[in-house]
């Protein structure tokens, strides 16, 4: 009854901050859609989000890595403050046109919100709490209940799942979805996928299917961090997304298109319908790279989607699979290894396309997996169980520095 009441009330407060989220994003994208020239205002507001990082939240620039961190090694609770920060810097990035999600500002919303009621707490129960609003933040930005409560068991340790915290986390993931619902916040409605019968032929495309998403996934995550690293040497924080705001829109002007700007929801409903070009997820992984690599501020997740459902669309020519499942395999495949999430993203392919390519959406989502390495884009998740048992030394020893 104790955690019916805590997972309740952090579901609550994480679904409606994520209505107010997902309320303020949708009009700050169409204002933004409606004035192309605000691309020319996403080096200044590069200004203000590493301003008011480098001022008012050095610790809590880490984002998501902060929350993975604190489930590792507490040490104090989550400031409150990172709550408007996040928020703030997410909107003027995509006020602005840069590539960005919106899953992170949910789950650090989420956590940190959740966190202000573990200050009474044993350290112990503060973990737990901190996964359900993980868990909340995550299930109640894309309308995914079920993703988002395994989201938070399996995110902050690569190949283990925390089943203590399975009330905690699926109270709070269904709970926030509801309140965001019920805030009149509806979530984008794609295609369901049609059965297929079991081949060998298509068993087999999407083996490989899985292995280009989860290779893809490696690409992106690296380039990220590799990125981060190289704008980190910038001595003056506040500057790096200003320089990384300039690169970003002068790339979209000399395109001249908007198409990969912000969360590019069109484009992925658009690669359920016919047969997309390799451009489109070309270029989206290394603007989204350049702008969170920069220090703008948003999520991968969204961007991931966008960059595995173009890609799945793209392999249609090749593979002997319909374009919309390839779309979808691509859709949830390249974030499970990105985010080393398999189970999270074979239900949240589940609950968005209906369970007729269940099979088909559990392949992708396993080999793209597998074939991700053991580095996605959170730095701080730990390796708790090797990908396979002849990288358990790798594993070893990431637990070792632990």
């Amino acid at each position: 009854m104790r955690w019916l009441l805590l997972a309740s009330l952090v579901g609550a407060m994480a679904g409606t901050a994520s209505a107010g989220f997902l309320v303020s994003l949708e009009w700050v994208t169409r204002w933004r859609e409606a004035h192309p020239w605000a691309l020319a205002l996403l080096p200044v507001g590069g200004l203000v989000v590493g301003l008011a990082y480098y001022k008012l939240g050095n610790r809590v620039v880490k984002g998501n890595n902060l929350i993975l961190d604190e489930l590792h090694r507490p040490s104090a609770t989550i400031p409150l403050r990172l709550v408007p920060l996040v928020l703030g810097g997410t909107l003027v990035t995509h006020l602005g046109g840069g590539s960005a999600g919106r899953e992170g500002t949910a789950v650090q919303m989420g956590a940190a919100l959740a966190d202000q009621l573990a200050r009474w707490l044993p350290r112990r129960e503060r973990r737990l709490l901190l996964i359900a609003g993980m868990s909340a933040g995550f299930a109640s930005v894309f309308g995914t209940p079920l993703a988002g409560a395994v989201f938070g068991l399996e995110v902050f340790l690569l190949g283990s799942v925390r089943y203590e915290a399975i009330l905690p986390s699926f109270l709070a993931a269904v709970v926030a979805d509801v309140v965001t619902r019920a805030w009149g916040v509806g979530h984008t409605a794609y295609p369901e996928l049609a059965a297929l019968p079991l081949t060998a032929a298509g068993l087999g495309a999407t083996l490989l299917a899985g292995v280009l998403f989860g290779l893809t996934a490696r690409v992106f995550a690296t380039l990220t961090h590799g990125i981060t690293q190289l704008f980190g040497r910038l001595p003056y924080p506040p500057l790096r997304p200003v320089v990384g705001g300039v690169l970003v829109a002068a790339t979209m002007w000399a395109l001249g298109t908007m198409r990969y700007a912000g969360l590019g929801v069109p484009v992925i409903v658009e690669a359920f319908q016919h047969q997309l070009s390799a451009q489109d997820f070309t270029l989206k992984l290394l603007l989204t790279a350049l702008t969170l690599g920069a220090g703008f501020k948003g999520g991968e997740v969204t961007p991931l989607f966008f960059i595995g459902a173009t890609l799945g669309s793209a392999l249609a020519g090749l593979l002997p699979l319909p374009v919309a499942l390839l779309a979808g395999m691509g859709f949830v495949g390249v974030f499970a290894g990105a985010a080393n999430t398999p189970l999270a993203c074979l239900l949240m392919g589940l609950e968005l396309f209906g369970t007729h390519a269940g099979i088909y959406l559990g392949l992708a989502c396993v080999m793209a997996y597998l074939c991700s390495g053991h580095h996605g884009i959170y730095a701080s998740q730990v390796v708790g169980q090797a990908k396979h048992p002849l990288w358990g030394r790798q594993a070893g020893r990431r637990l070792g520095e632990l």
